[in-house]
């Protein structure tokens, strides 16, 4: 019997690296370039937010107005040029235990696509992927640039993996693996199933009480291969 089509989509801040506060940083540069307060950013947590509702919150905490969506629109055009900058020189930058070998053994499987599902917008998605010497195992995805919501973004990722492996999406086992109730919750609006890893601080009872179908420490643990590829693996 043919193996399921799987569609992986990983998250990438907290689940596959640490960019060390190098997307804050670009944010800050971007707020002060446009004359509104990148000192907002100090207090905020993103933990699973994606790129555009950060922005729309950091408006909000500062006092402006969060609802013109072509100032947003603006201001990650701005961020998309200044992110890699802070990426590259990101003293604090890694990758987490077990994503390439993790990686390896997904691309490595019959019938599966294996795409991110992010609220960076592109550019920064990119510029940390590369960093990490990861861009490459990466050739699609849904992205922050997509829409602001994460089960948006999740959905089409879904979409484009399924036409990457010339099935329709209903004909996929998708799995969403991320380090955040918001990754795990997303994943279930849209059907999918998930891997919480505690690599990005969440408690790991918290992704067990969020639904998560899965739950490890890293991608290094016991288990982690059959939950990425299902009883077909091996």
């Amino acid at each position: 019997m043919p193996p399921t089509p799987t569609v992986l989509l990983f998250d990438i801040d907290g689940t596959l690296l640490n960019a060390a506060g190098a997307g804050r940083r670009a944010l800050e540069r971007a707020f002060a370039h446009h004359g509104w307060p990148g000192d907002v950013f100090q207090t905020m947590r993103f933990h699973g937010l994606t790129d555009r509702a950060i922005v729309r919150a950091g408006l909000e905490h500062g006092g402006v107005s969060n609802d013109d969506d072509d100032a947003i629109t603006a201001l990650l055009q701005t961020y998309a040029g200044i992110v890699e900058d802070e990426v590259l020189r990101s003293e604090g930058f890694l990758v987490h235990p077990g994503v390439e070998a993790a990686l390896d053994a997904a691309l490595a499987g019959e019938a599966v696509a294996v795409g991110v599902g992010t609220g960076n917008v592109r550019a920064g998605a990119r510029a940390k992927l590369a960093r990490g010497g990861l861009a490459e195992r990466f050739a699609f995805g849904g992205y922050g640039c997509d829409h602001e919501e994460r089960t948006r973004i999740l959905a089409l990722g879904a979409e484009r993996g399924a036409a990457r492996l010339g099935v329709g999406r209903a004909g996929c086992r998708v799995v969403v693996i991320g380090d955040t109730p918001r990754d795990v919750a997303a994943a279930r609006d849209i059907g999918a199933e998930s891997i919480g890893v505690g690599t990005g601080g969440t408690p790991l009872d918290e992704l067990h009480a969020a639904g998560a179908t899965w739950v490890f420490a890293d991608l290094t643990a016991a288990g982690v291969l059959d939950a990425l590829l299902g009883a077909e693996r091996g």
